[in-house]
């Protein structure tokens, strides 16, 4: 092939564009309105749950003194469930919310502060077990790596998840809120139970 062959080549016409940008429009629209149609609906999954669960009456708030502290965490609220049903999300009155969280527990209760998010109160009275264990509601971490407390409110029985910052806290926790509680004094396995 000669230079003059090479310019002559250059010069030609140029073929068409194969982008069919009407075909590609209607993908990206398409894909937006699926995209946006699922979202709706776990909006409405989400408002619908909250409607099923309006029974549940107001959370408590903290007393203005509630008594010296015991113990202080600092780390994240991953939600609540239902007792012993970790896929059951209870999302009324903002308990569904994911958020940080500052935990104080006195003698008085367990105050859950949650910027960005409704703050709540379980009084001492409600307080019935803690554990460790390493998931809720759809965040689940390594075995123990999650600081479940379970409370009464009204007449439903409540787990709700935390994670401190320091994970090494969490064992002193649910040995405090253990023996803060009456089924610390109950007996812990089946053999015990049946007499």
């Amino acid at each position: 092939m000669t230079y003059a062959s090479l310019i002559n080549l250059a010069a030609e016409e140029k073929s068409a564009e194969v982008t069919n940008w009407g075909g590609r429009i209607g993908w990206v629209v398409g894909l937006l309105l699926f995209v946006a149609l699922v979202y709706w609906l776990m909006r409405q999954g989400w408002q619908w749950r909250g409607r099923l669960q309006a029974d549940l009456p107001d959370l408590p708030t903290a007393p203005e003194t509630p008594g010296e502290a015991k113990l202080e965490l600092s780390g994240r609220y991953h939600g609540s469930t239902t007792a012993g049903q970790w896929l059951d999300r209870i999302v009324a009155h903002g308990l569904g919310v994911r958020s940080k969280a500052e935990l104080t527990l006195t003698d008085a209760g367990l105050d859950v502060v949650r910027p960005g998010a409704n703050d709540f109160f379980v009084p001492a009275a409600q307080l019935r077990e803690a554990r460790l264990d390493k998931g809720i509601a759809g965040k689940v971490l390594t075995e123990g790596g999650l600081l479940v407390v379970t409370w009464s409110h009204g007449d439903k029985l409540i787990d709700s998840g935390f994670r401190s910052d320091r994970a090494e806290q969490h064992p002193a926790w649910v040995a405090v809120i253990n023996s803060m509680t009456e089924t610390s004094a109950q007996p812990t396995t089946t053999e015990g139970a049946a007499r």
